[in-house]
């Protein structure tokens, strides 16, 4: 099939790989426009664009999509169907309604939940113990166009985000390319979302990361895992701003929340508002690297709270 791919991030490099192995035609990719990166502010390519490259396919990188200079590409290009994968704009109807078979979208949450910029950092935040990616024709409303596939799997309750993102990378290209194939065989199904039950997962910022250790220790532990790669959980360990990374959840302990119960080889363990303890096992203190829990008390010991 005669495609275009239109995605930026490394999420989304797993799908246009799959769609260039399986022999379809990609006629162009759309990512965004490169950015200053690091303290060189040297202009960086995406991980799509330097992928794109790699496989010599033309790639296009539109400021807007609205000026008639997007569309005026995509017509050109004669697309039979768009795939966008966490492109991170949104594209206006004429876009979506130019190709014959439609535009999808790659999602990775189990739509109608979780709709929106940060789906698997969510779905782990809140704890959720399943997950999985969905492909949908997309529509003028954000994430809510009839669904056309769906993938599932299960979340490790000591799994961190980005590496559930990278599962979640692989599903995503398998979920694409069994519906392609479905498309092209005029098997596709397509199934309106129940518009009642979505929710909705913003972007992340930094206000998420402060611990407050009067919550549970599982509570704290999610908020870890969430957390990873940015912004990060943050907490105070002698007075200086340390990340957490890495973290687990411990036994019952009478201390009071944010009480510092152990420190040795095993880790830093605070006392957690229900009861139970939370052990820190890797951890980055600022202006420094990351590192086990361990290394940071060889050379930073850490008074345990009586």
């Amino acid at each position: 099939m005669r495609i275009l791919f239109m995605g930026t991030p490394d999420f989304a490099v797993a799908s246009l790989k799959r769609l260039v192995e399986d022999g379809h035609e990609i006629c162009g990719v759309f990512t965004q426009p490169d950015k200053p990166k690091n303290r060189g502010h040297k202009m960086a390519f995406s991980p799509v664009k330097e992928y794109a490259l790699s496989q010599n396919l033309t790639v296009y990188q539109p400021v807007k999509m609205r000026d008639g200079t997007a569309l005026g590409i995509v017509q050109e290009l004669q697309p039979e169907l768009i795939v966008v994968a966490a492109y991170g704009k949104i594209l206006p109807e004429d876009i979506l309604n130019t190709p014959p078979y439609g535009s999808i979208n790659v999602h990775s949450s189990v739509l109608p939940k979780y709709r929106g910029a940060a789906p698997i950092n969510w779905a782990v935040l809140n704890g959720d113990k399943r997950t999985g990616v969905t492909i949908m024709y997309m529509a003028k409303e954000l994430d809510a166009g009839d669904i056309i596939h769906c993938l599932q799997t299960d979340i490790d309750p000591d799994e961190d985000a980005l590496t559930l993102t990278q599962r979640l990378a692989e599903l995503s290209a398998q979920a694409l390319a069994e519906t392609v194939e479905m498309l092209k065989n005029g098997t596709a199904t397509r199934t309106a979302q129940d518009h009642s039950a979505y929710t909705y997962a913003p972007m992340l910022d930094k206000t998420l990361s402060p611990i407050d250790w009067t919550k549970s220790a599982l509570e704290i532990h999610n908020q870890v895992r969430g957390l990873i790669p940015w912004p990060c959980a943050l907490t105070q360990i002698a007075g200086k701003n340390i990340k957490v990374y890495k973290t687990a959840v411990g036994g019952e302990t009478d201390a009071a929340p944010g009480k510092i119960v152990a420190a040795n080889k095993k880790g830093i363990e605070f006392a957690c508002g229900d009861g139970r303890s939370l052990r820190i096992l890797e951890l980055q203190a600022e202006g420094g690297k990351r590192m086990a829990a361990s290394a940071y008390l060889a050379g930073h010991p850490v008074q345990v709270d009586l």
